[in-house]
């Protein structure tokens, strides 16, 4: 990409879905997007656009600039929904978790449309192992199947799940308040696509997960 996207553009990339990438916007706009790598048009009918990974960066950016910094192994506490109302799973350490109705729908809704994600971009439209979005966003994408599932995160002041990045490529550590949460994480991952081994921290003899997004 030569050009930064004009603000037509950037209107569109920023009314994307904020978990599939789905666009709208006119033919000429999307066929600009496709042409700066920033979009792509499905080859399966109904042949909708969505955003490339290059063209989530850019999203990302301009809705969340801080969210293009290297994460940390243990970040600091965040809002799991920022002022901009983009959707967003709870990692686990955030203030104020909510569970209720309405949270619970937003998290369904989310869920399936990334579901729809994996059919839409996974090679013969499989749906049982992560596509490349999650592959870009590993702690949202692990996040989002706990939550999906059922599996509460942990507060400011209450236990829970907390997922976090890891040094490693493509894996994200899972932390639980005991044994049994632990596994009941890990068996949710594997169903949901994600290989999974768990291991001990060597300082602390804590026991935590490490899980990859499978690939076949």
């Amino acid at each position: 990409m030569t050009r930064p996207p004009t603000a037509a553009q950037r209107r569109v990339i920023d009314a994307a879905d904020p978990v599939t990438g789905r666009l709208r916007g006119t033919e000429s706009q999307l066929a600009a997007l496709v042409k700066r790598e920033l979009a792509f048009r499905h080859p399966r009918p109904p042949h909708d656009h969505f955003l490339t990974p290059a063209g989530h960066r850019v999203r990302e950016e301009t809705v969340t600039p801080e969210a293009s910094a290297p994460e940390a192994a243990e970040p600091a506490r965040e809002p799991a929904q920022g002022s901009s109302g983009v959707f967003a799973a709870r990692v686990g350490g955030e203030e104020g978790v909510d569970t209720g109705p309405s949270r619970i729908r937003e998290v369904h809704s989310a869920w399936q449309g990334l579901l729809e994600l994996r059919r839409m971009t996974n090679p013969h439209g499989v749906v049982d192992r992560p596509c490349a979005w999650e592959r870009t966003h590993l702690v949202q994408a692990a996040a989002l199947a706990l939550e999906a599932a059922g599996h509460r995160p942990a507060g400011a002041d209450t236990e829970g799940y907390r997922v976090r990045a890891t040094p490693q490529p493509e894996a994200v550590a899972v932390r639980g308040p005991d044994a049994e949460a632990l596994r009941e994480c890990a068996a949710t991952l594997e169903q949901a696509g994600w290989q999974v081994g768990e291991h001990t921290e060597p300082r602390t003899g804590a026991r935590y997960l490490l899980a990859s997004p499978r690939r076949t």
